[in-house]
């Protein structure tokens, strides 16, 4: 039943373990104290029509409700998440991070609808300096970081403008060697919704979690690698029938619930911790990303 909601995340796919629980060579865990951290390889054609995701590197780190998350259970995701940004700038850029190895940090989604502010959140925690090193290059110098700067360009239906657009013109103005965006995920396992947190090289298409398809922020309509970071916060209500049914041991044999679920689809629901899972979200990824671009 399942298999017909859509996910944001690429460990959801369903395809990743056989009927026979063998592991695939492009996929791979490593265990970090409690957190466990997934990386998915999609590196041929084949590949990727296998798990119906873009060529790329998917990686996802599963480390439980960050909303009741201490600090140091925190910091580890935030070094986790950083360490990762970083070795994924690398690889896609080919370039040693530096003082002139610039990036874009782009927050995508709503800052006014509490689910779908992880991205106007975590900009509003990022240390942008890009400023600084055009007004005073010794001072930037002695910041230890690469250059940052940020945006957070809204939704369609606050500016009429489409996103990929407004960050295109940015790209153009600023040329910075990658962008990161950030955005609120869907997910297809409620247990998923704030507790996972997935960088991917593909770059993102905003709202197609939830059917709202905008045009894809990726490298090939930017010109500049392209890494989306998220986080899960919404799942479609479908999925709060199947999770249901799935624990009662009910399963549909004949499509019917399908078809009446598909028939229905429309609206998605989140967690009432909606406005804690955002706060902390915005603080670790921000966190994330200015230690990942810092030289120290």
């Amino acid at each position: 039943m399942r298999n017909r909601i859509y996910s944001d995340l690429a460990i959801e796919s369903g395809r990743i373990f056989s009927s026979e629980g063998e592991i695939p060579k492009e996929y791979s865990e490593e265990k970090i104290g409690e957190l466990t951290l997934c990386k998915l390889i999609l590196d041929s054609d084949e590949l990727s029509k296998k798990y119906g995701r873009r060529k790329g590197s998917y990686v996802t780190l599963c480390c439980g409700r960050i909303w009741l998350c201490d600090k140091e259970e925190i910091d580890l995701i935030s070094s986790v998440v950083s360490r990762e940004i970083r070795s994924m700038l690398l690889a896609l850029t080919k370039k040693e991070l530096g003082s002139e190895f610039s990036v874009l940090a782009v927050g995508l989604g709503n800052p006014h609808m509490t689910p779908d502010a992880i991205g106007p959140l975590t900009v509003s925690h990022l240390k942008v300096n890009r400023h600084i090193k055009e007004l005073d290059s010794e001072l930037f110098s002695k910041l230890g970081m690469c250059s940052l700067s940020a945006m957070t360009p809204g939704v369609l239906s606050q500016t009429g403008i489409e996103t990929l657009d407004i960050i295109k013109d940015a790209v153009k103005n600023i040329r910075p060697n990658a962008v990161i965006a950030v955005d609120a995920l869907a997910a297809r396992s409620c247990d998923r919704l704030g507790s996972t947190v997935q960088l991917s090289s593909d770059g993102i298409c905003p709202g197609s979690g939830i059917g709202n398809h905008r045009r894809a922020i990726s490298q090939e309509t930017l010109g500049v690698p392209v890494i989306a970071l998220g986080v899960p916060t919404v799942v479609d209500s479908a999925t709060l029938v199947y999770d249901a049914l799935e624990k009662a041991e009910i399963t549909d044999n004949d499509g019917r619930l399908d078809s009446i679920l598909q028939d229905k689809r429309g609206f998605f629901v989140s967690p009432k911790e909606s406005d804690l899972i955002s706060d902390s979200v915005g603080i670790i990824l921000g966190n994330a990303i200015n230690s990942a671009l810092s030289l120290d």
